[in-house]
């Protein structure tokens, strides 16, 4: 099985699995403390992008549901035509397909992205994300790095 598999699977599957365990344990804005002072599981729906931006906003949803779509394709076809060489790439695409998908499968399913993963210091909040947010995030910081290094496929 190749490494994108090993990887991008596995993670996809924790993905969907673990907003199913909340959306069949939570009611919608329902909490529960689990490491005081610092992490909560919260149900909460997003029809918008990071942090909340343009939720609930008039077509939102099937905006960004669009828009994920689109960037799921045109990355998929860049990396068939090896646009992406390198391992630091390869890496990134491997964790930003299962987040790319693990929220349009919720656009498409839900109707919105179920986040649960609640993190804050004192009056310091971070909102609310989920698996595929992380796997997101860590592309887009894989994208980062590789940009400053000069790597060959």
């Amino acid at each position: 099985m190749s490494k994108f598999l090993k990887i991008s699977l596995p993670l996809f599957v924790l993905d969907q699995f673990s907003k199913v365990l909340i959306i069949n344990n939570f009611s919608l804005g329902e909490e529960k403390n689990i490491i005081p002072d610092f992490f909560n599981l919260v149900r909460v729906h997003n029809t918008g992008i990071a942090f909340g931006k343009f939720n609930d906003t008039n077509y939102s949803n099937i905006i960004f549901s669009i828009i994920a779509t689109l960037a799921f394709l045109t990355i998929l076809i860049l990396w068939k035509k090896n646009k992406f060489p390198g391992p630091i790439n390869n890496y990134a695409i491997i964790f930003l397909i299962p987040g790319i998908l693990g929220n349009l499968v919720d656009r498409i399913w839900h109707g919105y992205v179920v986040d649960f993963l609640d993190f804050y210091i004192n009056n310091a909040h971070w909102p609310s994300f989920n698996v595929a947010d992380s796997c997101i995030c860590i592309a887009a910081g894989l994208l980062f790095i590789s940009a400053f290094k000069n790597e060959e496929a």
